[in-house]
């Protein structure tokens, strides 16, 4: 036995050693089946399915797209002409022209400037609370479509459903008919059911229901009929007792349904909100751009004024070559400055226009016509801060969000209830050789030419009963823990809802600083502009006289350049912070003369309404008493001044510790003294193209042709007084007492 196993392995390793030498050679891997009649043509065959294809839809372009010119630059700034637009002007084209609301991600973030999908798939559009409205799963209607009546026919077998479209059987099986006889049952027999449910708003469900069957079979001995049909009629009521019973559980879905569309309108109300926001903060930054590119302009030409008399002074010896460079150098940072400036303006026109909807260029440049407010503007901040918490679109949508789920914690609690339906139905009942004749013969059945129909009209034969059902789970763990969830859910709204004030009032509160300091920013810049003027001036008379150096009058000009820009740039920043305080407030779309209705609907759907609504008063009034719904709706949302909305409150006195109230006045605006006009004071400018430019350089820097020119004044117009807390610079001068110096801003753009 034992030679017998050494000798069978001494076999099987030779032959292992060959399998492992064929798998090592030969490799394991599948192999394709053959099949007969295979041609070769594989064309049909496709060995990727994700490759990148091209949707088979086409639309034509926008004309402002498909038209766009080639854009202005510093190598190509020619245009045809001058857009002069009010800012009420460039909110009415974008409102036109906004079915999907831009913004610029100022007030609603981006990951990067070109998020051209996210950017605009996430942006709201005038279609959005159609769409919610109209939802077929979630929308108001289909919520009131619970309440439709519904009708239902069914083909039926013995009383049960078929399932679709079978209204007829045929049965042949063997039947003990009793007595110890057995006989064959051959059967066949098919009915039609038709049926009206309704469910009103408490609860209850109304049925109405015919059924007609035929039944034809040998199932007894000697039958009168073979076949015979069978008519009936029933109405039935179904009214639950505890659980889903009363108007204000069954019309939850409803009132959910129409708080989505109302969180959907204040969202819409969001973001119009937001693009006003941006169209504000874009037009006074384009008139920004202007006042900064003219300034370049001014400090430009100066530096080339000075450039040039130093030139001649060092062709003449009285100048180095030291001097020549440092002027030369001078006058190349401010062509830089103006380059840039002519190039940020292009680019904030070019935002604007994105804002409004229109072509990115189309010949025309937009030059802001409106002027920045120059008045002291001032808040009751009592009465601002209540309307702030009112008017705010955000706070509004969550209130509705939190009404939300306040009805959906009452639907949770209504499942503790155990399910207890009564009812009660009654049937008429009627059977005959015939199911219908068109004359009505007195026969009944089981006599011969007997109608159904007529057995049924005839009331002989009714059926009635009482309905009772009764259901609860032992424990009520799902209900109890939706119940847990709901009050959770409705709590962590409510939480949100303050944090929201809390930060509405810091962001409001953060607007007002932000408008005082502006305000100030922009007296101390302009004093500074002032001062710095008069530097120049005096610095280059003493150049002149050889009484100072070169490098004195290039560090003033550049000095003098940033002061006026510093006071431009503070000069928008206040009207931006007037915008951004409405904003806060939730007064910004009244400030800009923007109204929030409902489009036109067609015709038929008015004269629906109309039907609907005469139906209504014709019909009996139904009280459904305590278990009427509770009011979700203070009406509709008042977007006119504030006293729709704090009432009596703008009577009220604010409280100021220590001291009674007392509204500060704003000082009416009037003339007074302004930068004493010289060789190198802001003046009304001509098209900018340059002077000769130097001994060496000719080529000229334009921004535009024909009518095109970019003409941006400067001066004295407006003006307005220092802030209340009495500071003045050193170098004002100061009136006689305590009266405050009245500080002059430039003068419009245009005349």
């Amino acid at each position: 036995m034992t030679r017998q196993l050494r000798r069978t392995r001494y076999l099987r390793t030779p032959l292992a050693l060959i399998l492992i030498g064929l798998t090592a050679f030969t490799g394991c891997h599948p192999t394709q089946p053959f099949y007969f009649h295979e041609d070769g043509d594989l064309s049909h065959y496709l060995d990727h399915a994700t490759a990148l294809e091209e949707p088979n839809y086409s639309q034509p372009h926008l004309e402002d797209v498909e038209y766009a010119e080639a854009p202005m630059t510093l190598s190509n700034p020619e245009f045809r002409e001058m857009w002069d637009l009010q800012l009420e002007e460039v909110v009415s084209i974008a409102m036109q022209n906004s079915k999907v609301v831009r913004n610029l991600g100022g007030v609603t973030p981006f990951g990067f400037a070109d998020a051209l999908v996210g950017r605009t798939a996430s942006a709201s559009t005038i279609y959005d609370t159609s769409i919610v409205e109209s939802d077929a799963n979630n929308g108001v209607e289909a919520a009131l479509s619970a309440f439709d009546t519904q009708f239902r026919l069914r083909g039926t077998q013995g009383g049960s459903e078929l399932g679709t479209g079978g209204i007829a059987t045929n049965t042949d099986r063997v039947n003990n008919t009793g007595g110890g006889i057995n006989a064959f049952n051959n059967t066949a027999q098919g009915g039609l059911e038709a049926s009206l449910t309704k469910r009103t708003a408490t609860g209850l469900t109304l049925r109405a229901e015919s059924q007609t069957d035929r039944i034809r079979g040998n199932g007894f001995f000697n039958p009168i009929h073979n076949t015979f049909w069978e008519q009936s009629f029933q109405i039935e009521a179904v009214q639950p007792l505890l659980r889903g019973n009363g108007a204000m559980i069954n019309r939850i879905p409803v009132m959910i349904a129409r708080i989505n569309t109302d969180v959907s309108l204040a969202t819409f109300e969001s973001s119009i909100r937001n693009l006003v926001l941006d169209i504000e903060n874009t037009y006074w930054d384009l008139h920004a751009a202007y006042r900064n590119l003219e300034t370049a302009k001014i400090g430009r030409d100066s530096a080339q004024a000075t450039w040039n008399n130093v030139y001649e002074k060092m062709k003449g010896g009285l100048e180095s070559s030291q001097a020549e460079a440092q002027s030369r150098e001078q006058y190349f940072f401010f062509r830089a400055q103006l380059e840039t400036a002519l190039r940020d303006l292009y680019n904030v026109e070019n935002r604007l226009r994105y804002l409004m909807g229109i072509a990115a260029t189309d010949g025309r440049l937009i030059r802001p016509s409106d002027e920045p407010t120059a008045a002291r503007i001032s808040h009751e901040w009592r009465l601002i801060h209540m309307e702030a918490l009112l008017r705010s679109p955000e706070l509004r949508q969550q209130k509705w969000v939190i009404e939300r789920r306040q009805l959906e914690l009452v639907a949770a609690k209504n499942q503790l209830l155990p399910q207890m339906d009564v009812g009660a139905y009654y049937r008429w009942y009627g059977a005959g050789d015939n199911l219908i004749n068109a004359d009505r013969n007195g026969l009944n059945f089981p006599a011969d030419g007997s109608t159904a129909v007529d057995v049924l009209t005839e009331g002989t034969f009714a059926e009635s009963g009482l309905l009772f059902n009764f259901q609860m789970p032992v424990g009520y763990r799902r209900e109890l823990a939706g119940v847990r969830n709901a009050q959770l859910n409705l709590v962590r709204e409510q939480s949100r809802l303050e944090d929201m004030e809390l930060n509405t009032s810091h962001l409001l509160s953060t607007s007002i600083r932000n408008l005082d300091f502006n305000y100030q920013s922009a007296q101390t810049h302009f004093n500074r502009w002032k001062a710095s003027q008069a530097e120049v001036d005096s610095v280059r008379v003493l150049y002149e006289r050889g009484k100072s150096t070169l490098d004195l009058v290039l560090d003033a000009q550049r000095r003098r350049a940033q002061a006026q820009i510093d006071y431009y740039r503070a000069l928008s920043e206040y009207n931006k912070s007037i915008a951004e305080v409405h904003f806060r407030k939730g007064s910004l779309l009244e400030y800009n003369n923007i109204h929030l209705a409902e489009g036109p609907w067609a015709d038929k759907a008015y004269w629906d309404a109309m039907e609907h609504a005469r139906e209504r008063d014709a019909s009996y009034y139904l009280n459904y008493g305590y278990t009427r719904p509770g009011v979700i709706s203070q009406g509709p949302v008042a977007q006119g001044p504030v006293s729709e909305y704090v009432g009596d409150l703008a009577a009220e006195p604010a409280y100021t510790p220590g001291n009674s109230p007392e509204l500060v006045p704003t000082p009416a605006p009037r003339p007074t003294d302004a930068p004493e006009a010289g060789e190198d004071a802001p003046q009304e400018p001509g098209p900018i193209t340059t002077r000769p430019e130097g001994p060496t350089l000719n080529a000229p820097l334009r921004a535009g042709t024909n009518n095109g020119s970019l003409k941006v004044a400067s001066g004295s117009a407006n003006s307005f007084e220092w802030g209340s807390l009495g500071l003045t610079p050193a170098a004002a001068p100061k009136a006689d007492g305590n009266e405050l110096r009245q500080a002059s801003f430039a003068e419009p753009l245009r005349k």
